[in-house]
């Protein structure tokens, strides 16, 4: 069954945290959003360090002769190049990326990023609002997602034969024996319960968001019943997809979702503003990789502390919660792999491939805002990311049809988050990489439960939990935090045992350094 500790924390986290809702809804929310406010304040820039030192240690390590090892020794890949690939898009991509791609360049044209000062909504406001938007969900986004922490659990688990834990990320720091007590049992739960809200949050609003669509396509009834409706849908699809496992059910969906994300961006490519979203994208690159640090390294005494605590910090700390079941997942899905493949793919061409999206989804809202074709001004400073997604999609050519694409994509890929994550966080319950289908069946109701509570209380409650992933991204960035200089450590071992690079005189004399 699992590590009863990390099953009862993890378990006992999620009905107190709806059983406190229950009883004081407001006590809740509020003690959520303090608790928010301080650790955006106070760890913000830490978090930002966190992210932007692991992409660059990447990057180095990428350019070693030690990348070269292969992931579990395995001389070729479990999965195809492209299976493999629409794996790694669709688990991180997910419900965040769909759900802001839309809205995120627009509030950032109609709102300008405190590292520009252009005019907002004119056209020198497009390569800003791109670049910002490319700054969250780019390069330092993935890397801490699943590039130096999959190296260390690649090396840990399948040389050494550790478990795939969240814990065994500490083992180089921390030695086995504490790692294997109740810490260990401690650390994985805190990873789980990060990435139940981090998971939560998406299958929630997903709920809200298809509701208003199917509201504005066919005129349904929008309102609790029919958020209901498309929770039980969606977590009997994502429920059946963990049961199968990686090579069936995730991997199915997975691919399904890419072909149909391909399909969208052809058709807006194509019929869209093309020459502007090629322009929008080149400005907007060459932007993010002239401010990149600008960005990067960003605080509240530079940027309003409003905007820093609900944008990047918000959005660094997500992806660091779910940074160590990323990792886990990516190693389990890269056997076979260099490590440089595994590195590039996460770390440079999936953050790639995210603003391409973003700019074919977020570039046409830009479009159609400036033409005066739409107008999101007021939606988005409500922070209203549901209406923009659909007002977007119904501008596009094709209106009616590309929207309800849109919406099935952004459900398909909700539903990759949830059958992946309840197959890590089974994973991490079981210790072993084939957790049994009633476990991972166990989690992916829960999660869609919990969901369905929390809607019921309100929208606000989901945004509430949506809070709390900034407060558990504390603990989980110090469960990462040693990858820094672990995972290089990890990649020379590897390629030592591999024969890549020489023995050193006194393997001893190595590891103490």
């Amino acid at each position: 069954m699992g590590d009863p500790l990390v099953l009862g924390v993890s378990i006992g986290f999620i009905l107190g945290f709806v059983a406190l809702s229950l009883y004081d809804v407001d006590m809740v929310a509020e003690g959520i959003a303090a608790g928010f406010a301080w650790t955006a304040r106070t760890l913000g820039s830490y978090f930002q360090w966190l992210l932007l030192l692991t992409f660059l240690v990447a990057m180095g390590l990428v350019a070693s002769p030690a990348a070269s090892a292969r992931v579990g020794n395995l001389e070729r890949p479990e999965l195809s190049t492209f299976k493999w690939l629409s794996i790694i898009m669709c688990t991180l991509l997910a419900g965040g990326g769909v759900f802001f791609a839309a809205g995120e360049p627009v509030y950032h044209f109609v709102v300008t990023p405190p590292a520009f000062d252009t005019e907002p909504g004119t056209p020198e406001a497009i390569a800003g609002a791109l670049a910002q938007s490319f700054m969250h969900w780019g390069f330092l986004a993935w890397a801490v997602l699943g590039s130096l922490t999959a190296v260390v659990l690649a090396h840990a688990h399948y040389e050494r034969g550790l478990p795939l834990q969240p814990r065994t990320l500490l083992t180089p720091v921390l030695g086995e024996r504490v790692t294997q007590g109740w810490l260990g049992s401690l650390v994985d739960a805190l990873c789980v319960i990060a990435v139940v809200a981090g998971t939560v949050g998406p299958i929630g609003f997903l709920a809200t968001q298809v509701s208003f669509g199917l509201h504005e396509l066919f005129g349904l009834p929008e309102g609790y019943t029919t958020q209901l409706v498309i929770l039980v849908a969606l977590g009997a699809v994502y429920v059946t997809s963990a049961m199968t496992g990686i090579h069936r059910g995730i991997q199915w969906l997975s691919r399904f979702n890419v072909i149909l994300a391909l399909a969208i961006a052809a058709v807006i490519f194509l019929f869209g503003p093309t020459a502007f979203l090629v322009n929008a994208f080149t400005q907007g690159f060459g932007e993010y990789l002239t401010s990149f640090f600008t960005m990067a390294t960003m605080t509240s005494q530079t940027a309003p502390a409003w905007w820093m605590q609900w944008w990047t910090v918000f959005f660094f700390a997500w992806f660091i919660g779910y940074g160590p079941l990323m990792a886990i997942f990516v190693a389990r899905i890269s056997r076979g792999r260099t490590i440089r493949q595994m590195i590039l793919a996460v770390a440079v061409m999936a953050p790639i491939a995210t603003t391409v999206w973003f700019t074919l989804l977020g570039g046409s809202g830009i479009h159609y805002q400036l033409t005066g074709a739409i107008d999101l001004s007021e939606a988005l400073q409500n922070f209203q990311f549901d209406v923009a997604t659909l007002t977007v999609a119904q501008a596009l050519p094709g209106g009616p049809v590309m929207a309800l694409a849109i919406l099935l994509l952004t459900t398909i890929f909700v539903a990759t988050t949830g059958d992946s994550m309840s197959y890590a966080i089974s994973v991490v319950g079981a210790g072993h990489d084939a957790p049994d289908a009633l476990v991972r069946a166990f989690w992916g109701i829960a999660m869609a439960l919990m969901a369905a509570i929390l809607l019921h209380m309100g929208a606000g409650q989901i945004g509430a939990l949506q809070q709390f992933i900034v407060i558990t991204a504390i603990p989980v960035s110090l469960v990462l935090l040693p990858s820094l200089w672990t995972g290089p450590q990890a990649a020379i071992a590897m390629a030592r045992e591999q024969g890549i690079i020489a023995q050193a005189p006194s393997a001893r004399g190595t590891k103490t350094s």
